[in-house]
């Protein structure tokens, strides 16, 4: 797989060719998934380090289990059982990492920015599995590797990205990724959701489910980010599902079918 970019640290500068590339590899390898042994060379010598320092079910297990199924030697590392917990800074424990020779790194930390700091001073590729509120590149390339499945193309399709738009890295590089695969993007959610540099994203934005329900072809359904959010930016539980839920009720007014 040839790519311009080095690292994968999000979607605004990735170039739609570079896309394409990683979506038409990921499609060549789903025939593997079907094989009584799932698993092939592809990685094999190569030693990838998974740095979590959040929690993590879907992404971390995804990622072991990939490096694995292409023959990669895997290590996890534990915040709570290293160095750092003795006072040891960021950059000296994985500057200690990476002079056992690691090969890529995948990470995860609540800081936006903390990946592509990494990758200023490790000469091993770097793979954004979350950086805060910023990005989460891979998520945003599995969402548009499910739509392609289903459409064929992105380019002039209608997406509705809907929720919790402000505290979602998924939400920010699906919008980076969208647009250069040629999708019309819409913002959809209460004003107290949505990114404060919202005009600057070059997408459409409105506050009314069923009119964001009318333009879109697919819709992206964000959870609400308790964890990142302070108090009060919506009524209530209750309240936000009433505007904002997705029920059958409201997609049977529809027209036509839309993809969820």
């Amino acid at each position: 797989m040839n790519l311009r970019i080095k690292h994968l640290l999000g979607l605004e500068n990735v170039s739609q060719e570079d896309i394409n590339t990683i979506l038409d590899t990921a499609f060549s390898f789903r025939e593997v998934l079907e094989r009584p042994i799932k698993k092939v060379p592809t990685l094999k010598g190569v030693t990838v380090v998974n740095l979590f320092f959040e929690n993590s079910t879907r992404t971390r297990i995804s990622f072991e289990l990939a490096e694995k199924r292409l023959s990669a030697d895997t290590i996890n590392f534990s915040a709570s059982s290293s160095s750092l917990t003795k006072g040891e800074s960021l950059r000296d424990t994985i500057q200690n990492l990476f002079a056992m020779k690691m090969d890529v790194v995948i990470m995860r930390h609540p800081t936006p920015g903390s990946v592509k700091l990494l990758s200023q001073f490790v000469d091993a590729i770097v793979i954004n599995a979350g950086d805060g509120t910023h990005e989460h590149p891979t998520q945003a390339l599995l969402d548009m590797m499910s739509m392609k499945e289903k459409l064929g193309s992105l380019e002039g399709v209608n997406v509705a990205i809907i929720g919790d738009i402000r505290h979602s890295r998924v939400a920010l590089s699906n919008i980076f990724g969208l647009k250069t695969m040629g999708a019309n993007v819409l913002l959809c959610g209460p004003p107290t959701f949505m990114p404060y540099d919202v005009e600057s994203l070059g997408v459409k934005v409105s506050y009314n489910l069923d009119e964001a329900l009318q333009f879109a072809d697919v819709i992206n359904v964000l959870r609400i980010q308790k964890e990142r959010q302070g108090k009060g930016l919506i009524p209530s539980m209750r309240e936000y599902r009433n505007v904002y839920g997705i029920t059958q009720q409201r997609l049977s007014k529809l027209k036509r079918p839309i993809m969820i």
